[in-house]
């Protein structure tokens, strides 16, 4: 099926008169193909994974908690973090939300891992991409998921909610009041397909950075460039990759056409998928916010540990 975004690139150059044999025209037919196809994906999966979320609250999530296992609580806290949005900005309030309603400060800290570091767009946008692929996609889910688990388990067992530095109260959402399945049911898609239009337009700009930015890697930037500072050779590469993103602020839309390319030039997965997570994990406008819920100390674990967790698992992921 995504084919046929390979054919409208394919058929829009044409248009212009360029080709693939030129650098130019390399550029140009990436950031066509990747931008009909990831605005396609994005409006698509956040329409469905909307859904969800309009019956999503914290007192849900800890009634459906009560009584189960923390692994349990964990491993949904991963999930949540997941299908919710895909930047701290949002993440966070929920995270204090779910403090605020007696959800468990371990699943909460899982949940606050996981919300910016795995991205069901990141993974789809992966999944369908030239370099990366299925293997690339499920590396990065799980990578994800075993760091955001583990955050979670030493939370608990520390007992690091001490260095919290303020809660705070959250409002349920309201429900739109209908009472038949049929408005209810418009309700819902009117919700969904508003969420996902709004979404797109706030990613979008950063969506069109990216990507113009992989295109002119793509095009331009010689191989021999990406192997020298990021290729398996260099010792220092994947911490390098780790704290390369942290003064700068993205979303995961933004930044995997640029990790895409680093793929395609040979850099790689785990110094890749190391540059993904500390971009959009531990970067310095994230850590500003954390602050405000935060005591410097708890900051300065949350922020060690990410990093510590993102170099161990980059050398492995290319050790394999």
């Amino acid at each position: 099926m995504l084919e046929v975004f390979t054919k409208l690139a394919d058929w829009s150059i044409a248009q212009m008169g360029l080709t693939l044999d030129t650098h130019f025209g390399q550029a140009v037919h990436f950031f066509i193909e990747d931008t009909t196809k990831i605005f396609f994906l994005i409006y698509v999966l956040i329409f469905f994974i909307s859904l969800f979320r309009s019956q999503l609250s914290p007192e849900k999530v800890r009634e459906y908690l009560s009584g189960k296992s923390k692994w349990y609580g964990y491993l949904l806290a991963v999930f949540l973090g997941v299908v919710t949005p895909f930047c701290s900005c949002s993440s966070i309030p929920l995270f204090m939300g779910f403090i605020a309603a007696g959800v468990p400060f371990g699943v909460a800290i899982a949940f606050l891992v996981s919300s910016p570091l795995i991205s069901e767009i990141a993974a789809i946008m992966l999944l369908s991409m030239e370099g990366a692929g299925w293997y690339v996609a499920g590396v990065y889910i799980l990578t994800g998921t075993v760091i955001s688990v583990l955050a979670g388990w030493l939370a608990d067992k520390f007992n690091i909610e001490r260095f919290l530095a303020i809660k705070i109260d959250m409002k349920t959402p309201q429900t739109c009041g209908c009472t038949s399945m049929k408005e209810k049911a418009v309700a819902l898609i009117k919700y969904a397909n508003g969420f996902a239009m709004d979404t797109i337009k706030s990613i979008g700009l950063y969506i069109l950075i990216g990507l113009v930015i992989g295109a002119f890697m793509h095009g331009y930037i010689p191989q021999e460039l990406f192997v020298k500072y990021l290729g398996a050779d260099n010792l220092f590469a994947v911490p390098l990759a780790s704290v390369i993103g942290i003064p700068l602020y993205t979303s995961h839309a933004g930044v995997v056409p640029i990790i895409q390319v680093l793929l395609m030039k040979g850099v790689p997965v785990g110094t890749a998928l190391v540059m993904l997570m500390s971009l959009t994990a531990i970067s310095l406008p994230e850590m500003i916010m954390l602050k405000k819920v935060f005591t410097y100390k708890l900051l300065a674990i949350f922020t060690g540990f990410l990093l510590v967790a993102f170099i161990i698992t980059g050398y492995i992921l290319n050790a394999l």
